[in-house]
């Protein structure tokens, strides 16, 4: 057999360069002189700043109508009813431009993904070429999990390619072992489901009929993958032809200089803003999140362990706006499915920084340039084993940013910038989740994005709203019950505000709310729980409560099916743990702990699960509350009635439309509860004494004895100021 050498591919990249040799010139450019590509002046913008801010807008505005006609031809109720999807447009070298709204934590993932294909030589081998499409969802390459799924199509203009269109949405199932979008149990990668590491899986604008073959079998309901894909490639599809426009109607050169500029206007813009929203200094907020898994019989063994995450996030801004945020201390990856990797670390400081810092000005990839990030090698924040699992990076890396909100607003206060300060941002918990036969018959998996609406933390000028926020999603939704009747064999018994979920202060969080279901047409359904019950999501800020955590509440072999027959009265809440109208109403076994992460529990028809959704954090002192609203929070739900005085010392009485607060009386027990506080209170140097001599005797739970162990061996700088805070001995090691 005799094989012939073939011609090296034509490079497609600019000027006769390669891929490669662009996006290495670039980095060299950024290295040696901080600036995006070196650009010094901004020429385009200087000289006809009308045109370029129409160019920027018709791009812009090519990103957003892609993004509306996807969601309305999409098929899947994550996409249609939440908005999971985003749209973005890239540089050759994989470098943000402008971005559509959606989830936009993913512009940066699609950066990463593009770029490693660069670097792996895609130009030669499989090839790029017009009208060819690639797929991924690897969360080491460029991705947050394995369910949120990329296309990724390259822009040419005659022979050169001047860019990448890419699109993603969440998919309702992987093809894991363990069913739903984000499985719970995997404990490596051989797990994970279906990983697609930058494949391709297309040409010619058309889609492979062998992948389109293998997907029929690779997830549980490949007609929803299917018509993902449809809505993400059409959607990619449109943009490059509105880039195809701008260049027929502007010039390729003026098109080339103009993303070179306005990326370069974004690292600017975002150092200006710092400068002016912020002072100085180093901000430090750690975090920490629950792993409950000891005596999960399907586990291997060391994983079936408890575990408390570590997030000691440290934010350094400079004096000429520097930006760096570090996790230095954070705890070692483990035999979980919630390891996130650079990318979804990258990606999640991406959107809290548009939805924060820079929420009006050009987004792109310039916000990106302009801050650090440093991600200990060894941590759940960029692991040493790529084997690992990463199904539901979300659990970690959520609680892990809610540090940076409070950093941020404590620069803020102290600008005196108080609007906008903001307590943190909720968990966007229950994640509800299950699989099995479904209602048709057949096989499926759902996971119910209602946790995109959760309440919004307290600012120190305003209270938070009720039911409407996501970290990841800054234009999330709950979605339309009867569009997840349809996905889901559960029917909806109700929906309603749970008091006591958001955190208390002088400014409350917004409440979060509860959902009350029933299993429904099926015998073969597991279900699971997601988010904290153990430990707080965050802190409340300047005095405030933290929201509260959760439990779940399941009752199964109940007697439901014999209520509703026989037309007597049945549950519609949970509302008050201490008197539970769910409990009061209906008998069965019940499941009530607070095992709020747990691998999934099989369930039957009939069986009622309860969903928990998270409210936010408080801002300033309890006892510096308007009495009158209180009594409101009362009235409209918000607040269960005996934590009025127990908490705020706003003593009430019944009026005509409600509780109404007694001022004279609230005054006295107001003044009462500041004397039992100075009362209670210990100095700090005396507080300090006693728990040192509790670190020095390692007196410790072990899910936290072993956070701090890993902790100080993967990094010394961490243990030494550990050592130096508690003043222990230079041997000290846990």
């Amino acid at each position: 057999m005799t094989v012939t050498a073939t011609q090296p591919p034509q490079a497609i990249g600019w000027k006769g360069s390669s891929l490669r040799e662009m996006l290495e010139e670039s980095e060299r450019l950024f290295e040696e002189t901080g600036r995006y590509h070196g650009i010094e002046d901004l020429t385009m913008l200087a000289d006809d700043p009308i045109r370029y801010e129409k160019i920027f807008s018709r791009l812009r505005g090519g990103m957003v109508n892609a993004r509306e006609t996807a969601l309305n031809i999409s098929a899947s109720p994550i996409v249609k009813e939440i908005g999971e999807l985003c749209f973005a447009l890239y540089t050759p070298e994989g470098d943000s431009i402008t971005l559509s709204t959606g989830i936009m934590v993913h512009v940066h993932t699609m950066s990463d993904a593009i770029k490693w294909m660069i670097r792996n030589d895609y130009e030669a081998n499989p090839g790029l070429a017009p009208g060819d499409i690639f797929c991924n969802n690897d969360a080491f390459i460029g991705d947050v999990h394995n369910a949120d799924v990329q296309n990724i199509i390259p822009i040419f203009w005659e022979d050169e390619l001047v860019g990448w269109a890419a699109g993603v949405t969440h998919v309702l199932d992987v093809g894991a072992g363990k069913p739903s979008g984000m499985p719970i149990g995997p404990v490596n990668r051989f797990e994970d489901g279906w990983i697609l590491s930058c494949q391709k899986i297309g040409a010619h604008d058309t889609v492979f009929r062998d992948y389109e073959l293998r997907s029929e079998t690779a997830v549980r309901m490949p007609w929803y993958w299917r018509l993902d894909e449809k809505t993400r490639i059409t959607g990619c599809q449109m943009i490059r032809d509105a880039v195809h426009r701008v260049i027929e109607q502007e010039g390729i050169d003026t098109y080339k200089r103009f993303m070179r500029e306005v990326i370069e206007e974004g690292r600017r813009s975002f150092e200006a803003r710092v400068k002016q929203m912020t002072v100085p200094g180093v901000y430090r907020s750690p975090q920490f999140t629950d792993v409950p898994f000891e005596g999960e019989q399907e586990l291997p063994p060391e994983a079936a362990k408890d575990i408390l995450m570590h997030a000691p996030m440290e934010v350094t801004i400079g004096v000429d706006g520097e930006f760096e945020v570090s996790f230095e201390g954070a705890s070692k990856w483990g035999m979980h499915s919630f390891n996130a990797p650079p990318s979804a670390m990258q990606g999640a400081l991406w959107v809290l920084l548009t939805q924060t810092l820079v929420p009006n000005d050009k987004v792109n990839d310039g916000a990106y340039f302009a801050t650090k990030l440093n991600l200990p090698y060894g941590s759940w924040t960029n692991p040493d084993n790529r084997t690992v699992s990463t199904t539901i990076s979300w659990v970690f890396l959520i609680p892990s940013f809610v540090g940076l909100f409070r950093c941020l607003s404590q620069g803020y206060a102290a600008r005196g910038y108080l609007e906008e300060v903001i307590a943190g941002y909720p968990g966007t918990w229950n994640m509800s989740q299950g699989g099995g036969t479904d209602h048709y018959g057949r096989p499926g998996a759902w996971t119910n994005f209602e946790h995109s609406c959760v309440g919004t933390s307290a600012g120190m000028v305003k209270d938070g709203e009720a039911a409407c926020a996501a970290m990841w999603n800054p234009e999330g939704d709950m979605g339309d019950v009867e569009a997840w009747e349809i996905l889901e064999p559960l029917l909806y018994i109700s929906r309603r505000i749970r008091p006591n979920t958001a955190g208390m202060g002088k400014h409350r969080g917004g409440a979060g709310w509860e959902v009350l279901r029933f299993v429904w047409k099926t015998d073969d359904q597991v279900v699971y729980n997601l988010g904290e019950g153990h430990v707080f999501h965050g802190m409340g800020l300047f005095g405030g409560y933290p929201s509260s955590t959760g439990y779940r509440l399941n009752v199964e072999d109940n007697n439901l099916r014999e209520l509703i027959e026989q037309g007597r009265p049945i549950p519609h809440a949970d509302h008050d743990p201490e008197d539970s109208e769910l409990l009061r109403l209906v008998d069965g076994r019940v499941v009530k702990d607070n095992r709020c992460v747990h691998l999934p529990t099989p369930v039957g028809e009939y069986d009622l699960y309860m969903s928990m959704l998270r409210g936010g954090h408080g801002c300033g002192d309890v006892l510096e509350r308007d009495p009158s609203a209180v009594a409101a929070d009362v009235n409209e739900g918000h607040l269960l009635p005996r934590f009025t005085e127990r908490v705020y010392g706003v003593v009430t009485r019944e009026g005509e439309g409600g509780v109404e607060a007694d001022i004279d009386a609230t005054a006295e027990r107001r003044e009462q509860l500041r004397r039992q506080r100075a009362e209670r209170a210990v100095p700090v140097s005396e507080w300090m004494v006693r728990t040192r001599e509790r670190v020095l005797e390692k007196d410790f739970i072990y899910p936290v004895a072993d956070m701090y162990r890993q902790s100080m061996e993967l990094s010394e700088k961490w243990a030494g100021e550990f050592r130096e805070f508690w003043e222990l001995p230079e041997d000290f090691r846990l």
